[in-house]
C-alpha cells in the first residue's frame, strides 16, 4: 500500500460485537446451560465456573463457539461430578450447532459507516475466532466487498498487529482499528503506537473486559455507535497528521 509520511493511511474493522450481534448469543448459550446444570447441583456461580474451564483452555481450542462447547461439556463432568446424562451432553452439543448456524445480524449503521470510511481510507477486517465460522459469517453478512483484505486471526495481541503492519507494509503510527474489545482491539494498537476508537458492546465476554490501556488515551476515542465514527476519525486523522 502507497501511504505518505503521517496521518492514518490504514483502518482496521474488528467484527463481532463491532459490525454485527455475537455476544448476546453467546449468553444465551450460557443461560441454558446453567439452566441444564441446575437439574444435578445447586449453584449459584456455574457460570463463574465455566468461565475459568474456558479460560484455561483457550491455548488449547482457541476462540469461537466449538471451544466453548467443549469448556461447557468439561466444566458439566466437573461440577455434577461426573453424573450428567449423555442427554443433556447432547443438548450442549446442540447449544453450539445453534450458535454456528445462527444467521448474522449486522449492528444499526454498519455498512453506511464502513462505506463512509472506505470513500476516504483503505479499510480491512480483522477478527479473530474460529476459522470457518468466520469466514461463514463474513460471507453473510455482505460487507465483504468492503474491504481490502480480511484477516482471520488466533489471537489479537501486539505480535499479531505487529506482523500485520508488516504484511500491510504499514507503520503502526498510520493505523487506526476500530472495535469493541479494549483488550483486542484498542490496547494492543495503541502499545505499538497506533490508534483507535472504541465502539463499546452493551455486554461483553469477561476475558474481553480486562484490558490495561498504556498511556496513550490521546490516541482513541470512545463513541457510542458507529454512527459516530466519521467524525471520531476526523478528530483522530487530524492529531495523526500533526504527530
Amino acid at each position: 500500500m502507497q501511504t505518505s509520511s503521517r496521518g492514518i493511511a490504514l483502518v482496521g474493522f474488528d467484527a463481532d460485537d463491532t459490525l454485527w450481534r455475537s455476544q448476546d448469543f453467546f449468553d444465551e448459550a450460557q443461560q441454558r446451560f446453567e439452566q441444564i446444570i441446575a437439574q444435578y447441583v445447586d449453584l449459584d456461580d456455574a457460570g463463574n465456573r465455566l468461565y475459568e474451564v474456558e479460560s484455561r483452555n483457550i491455548a488449547f481450542f482457541g476462540y469461537g463457539v466449538k471451544g466453548m462447547a467443549l469448556s461447557m461439556i468439561e466444566a458439566a463432568v466437573e461440577i455434577t461430578g461426573a453424573s450428567i446424562r449423555a442427554a443433556d451432553i447432547g443438548r450442549i452439543v446442540s447449544l453450539a450447532k445453534e450458535l454456528l448456524q445462527h444467521p448474522v445480524e449486522l449492528l444499526p449503521g454498519v455498512r453506511a459507516a464502513v462505506e463512509a470510511v472506505a470513500a476516504h481510507h483503505p479499510v480491512v477486517l480483522i477478527t479473530k475466532g474460529d476459522l470457518f465460522h468466520q469466514e461463514a459469517k463474513v460471507r453473510e453478512s455482505g460487507l465483504a466487498d468492503l474491504f481490502r483484505r480480511i484477516e482471520i486471526v488466533s489471537e489479537k495481541d501486539p505480535a499479531t498487529y505487529a506482523r500485520l503492519f508488516e504484511e500491510f507494509g504499514i507503520e503502526a503510527a498510520r493505523f487506526l482499528m476500530v472495535g469493541n474489545s479494549l483488550r483486542s482491539d484498542i490496547a494492543p494498537v495503541l502499545q505499538l503506537g497506533g490508534w483507535g476508537v472504541h465502539v463499546p458492546y452493551h455486554t461483553t465476554w469477561a476475558h474481553e473486559a480486562d484490558a490495561q490501556l498504556p498511556d496513550a488515551q490521546a490516541r482513541m476515542r470512545s463513541i457510542a455507535s458507529l454512527a459516530e465514527l466519521p467524525q471520531a476519525l476526523q478528530a483522530l486523522e487530524a492529531a495523526a497528521s500533526q504527530a
